[in-house]
């Protein structure tokens, strides 16, 4: 159960109101999962949607690239509430029913083009060891360019404040979803 509540926004402060009419006019088209938790400290949640919308749809990385970084990130988390935000949007950006699949399962999934399997290495490494190598940046800057990796780091950090926001304030995927990381 979710811990902490949504906002009305008949009772929201008029600082509240101006985030909250930002998210819900942008991009996203709603006030949801994270975004409704942050709006209880509307500096933060301005802040943090201004980043996500960055993180989502301006980067210098593809749809799939940045999809596939997100479910990967979702898993590591066992983030629920983002797979299942997340896992029709990567599949339409082209990351595979496999791949998906074989992330969601924790198994080596099925790449079979060099740049996914850098995005998922790099992201599973900086999670896992804190860092990535030096070969593994060296990898990332040729094929991504410096400007790509500084935006999935960017994702990465983002997406790990989602998880984590998800997860403290057990925010679910809606009602009648049915759950698929099981952790």
């Amino acid at each position: 159960m979710k811990r902490i509540a949504d906002i009305d926004p008949t009772d929201m402060s008029d600082a509240q109101r101006r985030v909250y009419d930002a998210i819900a006019s942008g991009p996203r088209k709603g006030v949801r999962g994270p975004l409704a938790v942050w709006l209880h400290r509307p500096e933060l949640a301005q802040h943090a949607q201004a980043l996500g919308r960055y993180c989502r749809y301006e980067t210098a990385l593809p749809p799939r690239l940045s999809e596939l970084a997100i479910l990967t990130l979702a898993r590591i988390w066992s983030s629920e509430y983002e797979w299942y935000a997340h896992k029709p949007i990567a599949l339409a950006a082209g990351v595979t029913q496999d791949v998906v699949d074989a992330i969601r399962l924790r198994q080596p999934p099925p790449l079979t083009q060099d740049d996914e399997e850098l995005v998922h290495a790099f992201v599973t490494m900086l999670h896992r060891d804190r860092r990535v190598s030096d070969s593994l940046y060296a990898r990332a800057v040729a094929t991504l360019g410096e400007d790509g990796v500084i935006d999935l780091v960017g994702l990465a950090g983002y997406y790990t404040l989602i998880s984590m926001t998800i997860n403290v304030f057990q925010v679910a995927a809606p009602e009648g979803t049915v759950p698929e990381l099981g952790d």
